[in-house]
């Protein structure tokens, strides 16, 4: 048996990274996160080195891939329901913040400047089929 470790799925945050591990773990797979503590110290060197690497037992990658796949990678509202695409009716949609505005922008770089979190973020809907962004009503 092979004792060596195949990247299997890349993630930008921890806590993604955390969660998927966990599931993982729970099925009888070993897990290895790779770049984790230096993204948890610097949590914008994510992109420039790659995300957090999750590694399986190249033994135990088909069935982690499976398992991955079952989890549900897209949006729900509040209810536990697929948000759909007002556009094209597709389940694949993500999250994801935007600085489009003054106000936004503004916070964005006092928040480069002075090395502090943004304190106003938008948030939108965007669907990965037709790129239609929207919000929630």
């Amino acid at each position: 048996m092979s004792k060596t470790f195949k990247t299997i799925a890349v993630f930008q945050y921890s806590s993604e990274a955390q969660i998927v591990k966990g599931r993982l773990e729970s099925d009888g797979i070993k897990v290895f996160l790779f770049d984790d503590l230096t993204i948890d110290t610097d949590p914008l060197v994510s992109n420039a080195i790659g995300g957090i690497k999750l590694k399986v037992l190249s033994s135990q990658e088909k069935e982690a891939i499976q398992i991955i796949d079952s989890i549900g990678k897209y949006s729900i509202d509040d209810e536990g329901n697929s948000i759909n695409c007002p556009k094209c009716d597709s389940k694949k949609i993500e999250l994801f913040s935007t600085v489009k505005d003054m106000k936004s922008l503004f916070w964005f770089i006092f928040g480069m400047l002075f090395s502090a979190l943004p304190f106003y973020t938008k948030y939108k809907y965007r669907c990965q089929n037709c790129d239609t962004e929207f919000n929630l009503k």
